[in-house]
């Protein structure tokens, strides 16, 4: 945005607010479901993210994929592996270092637990949004992420 522009504080703020709302809103919906009995909504984060990755992670790999501080990912990884949804492996390229890799157990509570949310997701962006605005919310959440 150039110089010439004048950014509107207000509205800018007002906008941000109603973004946090709404992901506040619906995080404590999909918190409240009865889909989580094997894993978190951290847990799931940290799972899904795994998966989405190609590979088994370092710790802070993950972090740049969940919304969680390192302390709290750190004590979501050794319950996961605790639970053997998660194993530790050494990592090929720093022999110091250790990477974490979902196990199949980890690969099949992710996938389930990920199939209810996607319905949970549909169900209530799908809901309230038509398929332009829905693509309109991905485009501009994509611009505030590139910036």
């Amino acid at each position: 945005m150039g110089n010439s522009t004048r950014i509107d504080v207000r509205l800018a703020n007002e906008a941000w607010e109603a973004l946090m709302t709404a992901h506040a809103t619906l995080m404590g919906r999909y918190a409240s479901e009865d889909i989580w009995s094997e894993a978190t909504v951290s847990e799931y984060d940290v799972l899904y993210t795994l998966a989405k990755g190609d590979g088994p992670m370092r710790i802070s790999e993950i972090q740049q994929g969940v919304l969680l501080s390192q302390p709290a990912l750190s004590r979501a990884v050794d319950r996961l592996v605790t639970r053997g949804l998660l194993s530790r492996c050494p990592d090929a390229t720093d022999g110091r270092a250790v990477q974490v890799a979902l196990t199949e157990d980890g690969r099949r509570v992710q996938r389930e637990v990920g199939r209810a949310h996607a319905k949970s997701v549909a169900r209530d962006v799908g809901g309230a949004l038509t398929p332009d605005e829905m693509r309109d919310l991905q485009r501009l959440c994509e611009k505030l992420i590139a910036q």
